[in-house]
Formats: C-alpha cells, sequence, structure tokens
C-alpha cells in the first residue's frame, strides 16, 4: 500500500481498527488498508497490540493511532460528510448515533469513539454559499436543528 503524501491521523485510546471498520462498512469510497500491531510494549499498550490503522473514510486517507487515554476528541477536528438528499443524511446520522454515537446541532454527531461528524447536506452548503436573505433564512432555521431537515432548509431557502 502506497501512503498519501498527507494523512490525517485521528487518535483513538485502542479501538483505531473498529472504528475504521465501522466507517468501511458505513461510508462509500471508504476501506480498511492495513493494520500494523505494536513491534514492542509502548506507553498505552502492549508488543503485538493493534498499534495503527490505515483506512479511508470517504476518499480520504487517514491513520487511527491508538495512542491511549492521554489525549480526548474534540469538536476542533471533524469529518464533513455532504450528503445529496435526507435519505443519505439520515443513513448517515442513524448509523453514527445508533452505534452509540450521540446528537449535537446544526448537523453534528459524535460517533461511540468521541470523533465529531458533521452530516451537512448539499442543500444546506448551496443556501449559505448564495448568501444574503436566502442564507440568513436557511442559517436560521439551520440553528434550530440537530440532524439537518432537508425540506426545511429547502423551505427556509423559498422564504
Amino acid at each position: 500500500m502506497e501512503i498519501a503524501k498527507n494523512t490525517i491521523c485521528v487518535w483513538y485510546d485502542k479501538d483505531a481498527e473498529a472504528a475504521a471498520r465501522f466507517y468501511a462498512e458505513v461510508f462509500p469510497d471508504s476501506a480498511v488498508h492495513a493494520v500494523h500491531r505494536a513491534p514492542g510494549d509502548y506507553p498505552s499498550g502492549k508488543q503485538g497490540d493493534v498499534l495503527t490503522v490505515y483506512f479511508t473514510v470517504a476518499g480520504i486517507p487517514c491513520l487511527g493511532l491508538n495512542g491511549g487515554p492521554v489525549f480526548k476528541q474534540t469538536e476542533a477536528f471533524s469529518f464533513q460528510i455532504a450528503t445529496d438528499d435526507q435519505e443519505e443524511t439520515d443513513r448517515y446520522w442513524n448509523a453514527i448515533v445508533g452505534n452509540g454515537g450521540q446528537e449535537s446541532v446544526c448537523g453534528w454527531c459524535k460517533d461511540k469513539w468521541g470523533v465529531s461528524w458533521q452530516i451537512t447536506p448539499r442543500a444546506l452548503t448551496e443556501a449559505m454559499a448564495v448568501g444574503g436573505d436566502e442564507a440568513k433564512r436557511a442559517f436560521a432555521a439551520m440553528m434550530d436543528m440537530k440532524k439537518i431537515d432537508v425540506a426545511a432548509i429547502e423551505a427556509a431557502r423559498r422564504g
């Protein structure tokens, strides 16, 4: 496997492989490419434990690092997944939240490993790009949502 020039490294306590396999099941153009075990003991693990996992999420190369409990996930890092319609939005949102994750606001949720996701319908990003009153109405509608309701965003766009 050729390693990408730029790879996102996501820190996990100990479940990088499980997380990567979940992402590969949920998102298209995603896969687990390699699992590497520690050649020796390290501060949060033993020789033979899974240390790193090379995977892609929606075409983005990632490295999952089982670094232990020292660093926690925050919303300062998130994956943003653009969706085409409500069905796709629901599918990803429900997969993440329904697998031990938790809802947040404005299209954000966290998976059970604490990684943040923005499940963002294109209708919302398109409305924001238009600007003006249309963007203001779509933005105001979004502010009251957890999972984004595409029909409500489109209605807000129309005024």
